[in-house]
C-alpha cells in the first residue's frame, strides 16, 4: 500500500511540475547526459555503473522539469551547478551540459535580449580564469551557442509577428479604402440617377394635367408612375444611407456637390495633367464619338483620371498617352506612360477604385507593365446604347 500511494505522489508530483511540452525536452535530455556522462567516464578509473550514470541523468535534468514555470531560476540554477563542477564531479564534470544548454535556449528564446547578456556574462568571466582549462571553454561555446540560437528564434518569431500584424493592417485599410470607394461611387450615381428619376416624376405628374382628353384610367397609371418613381427615389437614397454608414467618414470638402464629369470634359482633364507635369500628356480619341450613359461616361472619366494621377505619382515626368477608342458594343480606353513600368508597389486605392468601378459597369480592366515598356491601365467597358 504505501508503495503504491509513493508511486502515485511521484508521478502527480511530476505531471504538475511538467507540463506535456516538458516531457520531450526532459527525455532528450537525459539521454544526452547518459551519453556525455559514459563518454567522459571511459578511460578514468572503473566503468561507471548504468545506474550510476541514470542517476547522474536524472539528477542533472531534473530541473528542466521547472522549466516553463521558472525559468530564470531553473536556468540560474543550472549555471551555478556548471560553474561549481570542476571542483565535485571529476570527470563527469560535462554531464549536466546538455540541461544547460537547453536551458539558455529558453532563456534566449523565451526573455529579452539583456537576460541572455546577462547569463553570458559568468561563462566568459568563467573562461578567462587560469584554472577553467578545456572546460570552460567548452563551457562558454555552449552557452554562448545556446543563447544564440534562442535570440535567434526568439527574433524570427518576432518578425513572423509584425509581418502578420501588418498584412493584417493593410488588409484593414484595404477594405476601408473599398467601402469608400463604393460610397464615394453610390454618391455620384445617386446624382446621375436621382436626375432623371425626379425628370420622370415631374413628367408623369405633368402629363395628367397637360394631355387633352386623358381618360380617367391614363391618369391612374401617370399617377402611378410617379409615386413608383419618387418611391425609387426614395429606396435609393436610403441605400445611399447604409454606404454612408459602412464607409469611413470623410471630410465635407471630400465630396463636392459639383455636376458629375463626363467624357466632354476629358479634354480639360487633360490641359490640367499637362500643365501640372510639364510634361507630353496626348488625348487620342478613335471611332465615332457618341453620347453615351451618364453613368458609363462618368466610370470612364473616373478611370482616365486615377490612371494620370498614377502616371504622375510612379512615373513623375514621363510623357503619358490617354486613349479613347468608341466601339458599336465597348468603349476601349487605354492610358500608357513611358516610364521604368513598374508601378505601384502593390495595389493602392487607386486601382481599388478603378477595378471597383469597372466592375460595377460590367465591364474589365487591367494594368501593369505595358509591353512596348511603361505602365499601362486598359478598361473596357460595355456600351447599352446612346443617353436619351
Amino acid at each position: 500500500m504505501t508503495g503504491t500511494w509513493t508511486w502515485s505522489a511521484a508521478r502527480a508530483g511530476v505531471r504538475r511540475a511538467a507540463s506535456a511540452r516538458d516531457l520531450p525536452l526532459l527525455a532528450a535530455t537525459v539521454l544526452a547526459v547518459a551519453a556525455l556522462a559514459e563518454v567522459t567516464g571511459q578511460g578514468h578509473g572503473p566503468e561507471p555503473e548504468l545506474p550510476g550514470l541514470l542517476a547522474l541523468a536524472l539528477g542533472a535534468t531534473v530541473p528542466l522539469a521547472f522549466v516553463r514555470s521558472q525559468l530564470l531560476l531553473t536556468a540560474t540554477a543550472l549555471t551555478v551547478a556548471a560553474l561549481l563542477a570542476p571542483l565535485t564531479y571529476g570527470q563527469t564534470l560535462y554531464a549536466g551540459l546538455p540541461a544547460l544548454a537547453a536551458a539558455l535556449y529558453l532563456v534566449g528564446r523565451r526573455g529579452p535580449g539583456r537576460t541572455a547578456v546577462l547569463f553570458a556574462v559568468p561563462f566568459t568571466a568563467y573562461a578567462l580564469t587560469d584554472d577553467s582549462g578545456p572546460y570552460g571553454v567548452v563551457l562558454l561555446a555552449g552557452a554562448a551557442a545556446a543563447l544564440t540560437a534562442g535570440g535567434a528564434r526568439r527574433a524570427q518569431a518576432e518578425a513572423a509577428r509584425r509581418s502578420a500584424a501588418d498584412w493584417a493592417y493593410a488588409d484593414t485599410a484595404l477594405a476601408h479604402a473599398a467601402l469608400g470607394e463604393r460610397a464615394r461611387i453610390a454618391r455620384e450615381l445617386h446624382d446621375i440617377v436621382a436626375h432623371h428619376i425626379s425628370t420622370i416624376s415631374v413628367q408623369a405628374e405633368t402629363a395628367r394635367y397637360t394631355t387633352p382628353g386623358l381618360p380617367p384610367e391614363g391618369a391612374e397609371r401617370f399617377l402611378a408612375i410617379g409615386d413608383t418613381a419618387r418611391l425609387a427615389l426614395t429606396e435609393m437614397r436610403r441605400l445611399l444611407g447604409v454606404l454612408r454608414e459602412d464607409a469611413p467618414a470623410e471630410p465635407a470638402a471630400a465630396a463636392p456637390r459639383s455636376p458629375q464629369p463626363g467624357l466632354d470634359q476629358l479634354v480639360t482633364l487633360v490641359d490640367e495633367a499637362r500643365a501640372a507635369t510639364g510634361t507630353a500628356v496626348r488625348l487620342i480619341v478613335r471611332g465615332h464619338v457618341t453620347a453615351l450613359d451618364p453613368g458609363l461616361e462618368l466610370t470612364a472619366y473616373r478611370i482616365v483620371q486615377e490612371a494620370l494621377t498614377n502616371a504622375r505619382r510612379h512615373a513623375p515626368g514621363v510623357a503619358v498617352d490617354v486613349e479613347l477608342h468608341y466601339r458599336e458594343s465597348q468603349l476601349a480606353i487605354r492610358v500608357r506612360d513611358c516610364g521604368p513600368g513598374t508601378g505601384p508597389g502593390e495595389p493602392g486605392h487607386g486601382l481599388l477604385g478603378m477595378r471597383e468601378r469597372t466592375a460595377m459597369a460590367g465591364g474589365t480592366l487591367r494594368a501593369g507593365p505595358a509591353p512596348a515598356g511603361g505602365f499601362l491601365v486598359e478598361a473596357s467597358l460595355p456600351v447599352k446604347g446612346p443617353a436619351v
